[in-house]
């Protein structure tokens, strides 16, 4: 870790460490990647489809659980703190469930969600074509960086 982000990791739902005893270390090293050199803290929440379909009720008028959300953080910080540059949440079922049906290793698509989420955090997009490929540019970069293979590309592509 550099000496300016600071990644917390909480691990609310159990299935994600039976499944990647190294969880944590996996969300840390992605993170990080896709932080670089950029200062603040970053918290990653692991937890379940429940959790996370509450909050993508909450926050994005959509009743049903998705694989990452991302929370960029307020405009107010902390007198003399690092800025918290927001949230990720990780729900397991459907992770693990899109992995499976992609034939990628939990580990590698959980490293690809959190560096996208950590992308969404610090302000990149995929709203319009060009925004997507800069954004899957950018992912495949720091993916690759971390020994991760395209994951863009699966293995009824090849």
């Amino acid at each position: 870790m550099t000496e300016g982000s600071m990644i917390e990791v909480e691990i609310e739902a159990d299935d994600w460490t039976d499944a990647l005893p190294d969880a944590e270390a996996i969300v840390e090293r992605a993170a990080q990647a896709a932080l670089g050199a950029t200062e603040g803290g970053l918290v990653v929440l692991l937890t379940d489809n429940g959790a996370v379909q509450l909050l993508n009720a909450q926050f994005r008028d959509k009743d049903r659980p998705t694989n990452v959300l991302s929370f960029p953080g307020g405009e107010v910080q902390m007198p003399g703190a690092p800025p918290h540059l927001g949230d990720i949440v990780l729900a397991f079922g459907i992770c693990r469930d899109e992995a499976k049906a992609q034939g990628k290793s939990l580990a590698n698509h959980l490293s690809h969600l959190v560096i996208h989420g950590t992308l969404h955090v610090l302000g990149r997009d995929h709203e319009d074509e060009a925004e997507a490929e800069a954004m899957e540019a950018e992912e495949r970069t720091l993916l690759a960086s971390l020994g991760v293979a395209d994951p863009y590309i699966l293995p009824d592509d090849l």
